[in-house]
């Protein structure tokens, strides 16, 4: 009896560690959302609102941390309950900078509109490109919540097709500069968001590829979407 009792804390621990995971991931998932409006709008209160965000992403990363610490102190966990607090580490680590990344866009936003700037070039394919980072980031949440590891070939895909779309904003980017140098600071600051929306894209990859190490046990970092999908399968 004393065992069971003993078993169910330490899975209410796990589970505890798992929850405040997803909470981080909703908390950067909607400060995120908050920066690419406020690039828009320039509406001070949304770029107020991703930095008060900030402040709560720190926060639970460092409890997040102490919970793990914790646990491997006193339980000295193996196999897959030593994965789910690896998991837990490391995507806590990428989601605290992709609340960086949200948080350097929207003080470049802030900059933005300060100078006298009315509207951001090119702020169509920042909007795409924000999009599909977000629902990156939201399916990887997602199989961490249902510990699914199905989407992260998919994840690796979609990936690839951010580099792709980055590299070719950078492309127009530097034709347009070319043509018009008045533009060149704005263009420089809608290349710096679009490099801050591919990394955000990494670190969604990277919480994908923690997942599938947590449920099949396997390092998938550094493969090919053709690859991840053989792991997630056998």
């Amino acid at each position: 009896m004393q065992h069971n009792h003993t078993s169910t804390q330490f899975d209410a621990q796990l589970e505890q560690v798992r929850s405040n995971v997803l909470h981080m991931g909703g908390a950067v998932e909607d400060q995120l959302s908050l920066a690419v409006q406020a690039l828009q709008s320039g509406e001070m209160f949304l770029i107020d609102q991703v930095l008060d965000v900030e402040h709560q992403v720190n926060a639970l990363e460092m409890k997040i941390d102490g919970l793990c610490t914790n646990i491997i102190a006193r339980r000295t966990p193996t196999a897959i309950d030593l994965r789910v607090l690896t998991m837990a580490v490391k995507s806590s680590t990428d989601l605290e900078r992709i609340g960086d990344e949200a948080k350097k866009i929207a003080l470049m936003g802030r900059e933005f509109f300060k100078s006298g700037r009315s509207h951001m070039p090119r702020y169509a394919e920042i909007r795409c490109m924000s999009a599909m980072v977000i629902d990156m980031l939201r399916q990887a949440l997602d199989g961490l919540a249902r510990l699914d590891s199905d989407a992260a070939p998919a994840i690796a895909r979609r990936d690839v097709e951010v580099d792709d779309t980055f590299r070719a904003i950078l492309r127009e980017s530097l034709t347009y500069m070319m043509e018009d140098p008045r533009t060149i600071s704005a263009t420089l600051d809608m290349v710096f968001i679009a490099k801050a929306l591919e990394r955000v894209g990494d670190h969604a990859k990277n919480i994908s590829e923690y997942v599938v190490y947590m449920i099949k046990g396997k390092d998938v970092r550094h493969l090919s979407a053709d690859e991840i999908e053989q792991a997630v399968k056998s």
